[in-house]
């Protein structure tokens, strides 16, 4: 199927998604300063914020500024379950991110996780790079959360890492690559004739919408680990 680009797609629609994506990137360029002047109690948090604003935009910029900043004392069940969600999300975002752009920008990425052998479809080694990506940099990001809070050595932080987040960043990739596959292979390709390519505004506010998604699905698994004590409630 073919893969659109900018010039395929209609350009009042690719102006719309970049200005929304603007919108996005103002946000997060406004927390990244504010989390300076407001460092949060979690150090790992002040790059956390600023990377939900890329997919949060306006919504996630409100919750930040009404629940997020250190000034807060205290969350409600329902806000520090979001927070927690959120902080799995981070590394989702940024995995996405250096995944998708280094697969364009690194083709040769596709073969090593088996474009060509295991499989034929270019979306398929994107998503398996992004997981790869995404699955590290959240386990990173709960370590930093996690072995501060409960002073635990590298090996034991990591071991904590991964009981807390796994299920979490598992479940919020599904919902996102749920969202995804119904953008591209089923909404783009009846409105426009094909995919959407990775260099198009259209692209990443798919991605947006399906990292909320991601959210929704991650944010009852979220709730389930706080109770059993896997994941510390934020």
């Amino acid at each position: 199927m073919a893969e659109l680009q900018v010039d395929d797609l209609p350009t009042a629609l690719t102006v719309v998604c970049a200005l929304v994506l603007v919108v996005a990137v103002g946000c997060a360029v406004f927390v990244a300063v504010d989390v300076v002047r407001h460092p949060p109690r979690m150090r790992v948090m002040a790059l956390v914020w600023p990377l939900t604003m890329l997919f949060g935009s306006v919504v996630w910029l409100v919750f930040y500024l009404r629940r997020g900043r250190a000034t807060v004392d205290g969350h409600g069940r329902w806000a520090g379950t979001a927070i927690d969600t959120s902080h799995c999300g981070a590394g989702c975002a940024l995995g996405d991110l250096v995944g998708e752009f280094g697969l364009v920008a690194v083709p040769a990425l596709g073969t090593l996780v088996g474009l060509g052998t295991l499989y034929q479809d270019r979306i398929v080694a994107g998503w398996v790079v992004d997981f790869v990506i995404a699955f590290a940099l959240g386990i990173v990001f709960q370590y930093w959360s996690i072995a501060p809070m409960r002073g635990l050595g590298l090996r034991d932080g990591l071991v904590a890492a991964l009981k807390a987040d796994t299920l979490s960043i598992t479940a919020w990739q599904v919902g996102m690559y749920g969202l995804m596959a119904v953008w591209q292979f089923a909404v783009f390709p009846s409105l426009f004739g094909g995919r959407v390519g990775v260099l198009t505004p259209e692209f990443w506010v798919a991605m947006q919408l399906a990292m909320v998604a991601g959210f929704v699905c991650s944010y009852p698994v979220n709730a389930w680990l706080v109770r059993r004590g896997l994941k510390e409630a934020m």
